[in-house]
């Protein structure tokens, strides 16, 4: 008995039986449905096709896939598959070889930052900037000095005293001159 196309009356030359989740399906197609659902058919003159045929004939019309480079970091070996299994990165070079991979993984870290920010007490930011400026004043301080500039220097002391007490006993140390008066 001749299977008929599923889609039209004219008489099936491919069949196929898929099994899904344990069913089977039968399919049955004529040979210009089967063209259309990308079905590979030899042209043939009514000879024998060997199954090796059909088989080479459809591996040649199927698109290839693209072939997956293996990301590896040359100065210490590591590749993303030892990355995911560790969770540790082999040196500081992996950072660059595998940044498009760390930065999804950092942002959602940081909760959307892209770099590290880390943790500091409130009051920190006042404090650098306040050291900085004493830093800053101490070493003035020391050109007015060794230019002989006392006006300036007595300014710049008075400044430096009114920044505040914390540190002021180790002024004279900051200075690496003794304390002046």
């Amino acid at each position: 008995m001749t299977r008929l196309c599923d889609h039209c009356d004219q008489p099936a030359t491919v069949h196929e039986t898929v099994i899904k989740t344990g069913v089977a399906h039968e399919v049955h197609l004529c040979a210009d449905h089967a063209r259309a659902h990308g079905y590979v058919l030899p042209a043939t003159t009514g000879a024998a096709v060997s199954i090796t045929q059909i088989l080479q004939a459809a591996q040649q019309s199927q698109p290839r896939a693209p072939e997956r480079t293996i990301r590896t970091c040359p100065s210490c070996g590591m590749t993303i598959a030892n990355l995911q299994a560790v969770g540790l990165l082999g040196c500081p070079d992996c950072y660059k070889v595998f940044e498009e991979l760390l930065s999804g993984v950092i942002q959602r870290a940081q909760d959307g930052a892209s770099i590290h920010v880390g943790r500091h007490p409130a009051q920190a930011a006042t404090l650098i900037d306040r050291a900085a400026l004493r830093n800053r004043l101490a070493k003035e301080l020391r050109e007015a000095v060794s230019s002989e500039e006392y006006e300036r220097a007595a300014r710049l002391r008075d400044r430096l005293s009114s920044l505040g007490t914390a540190g002021d006993d180790d002024l004279g140390a900051t200075l690496n001159t003794p304390a002046l008066p």
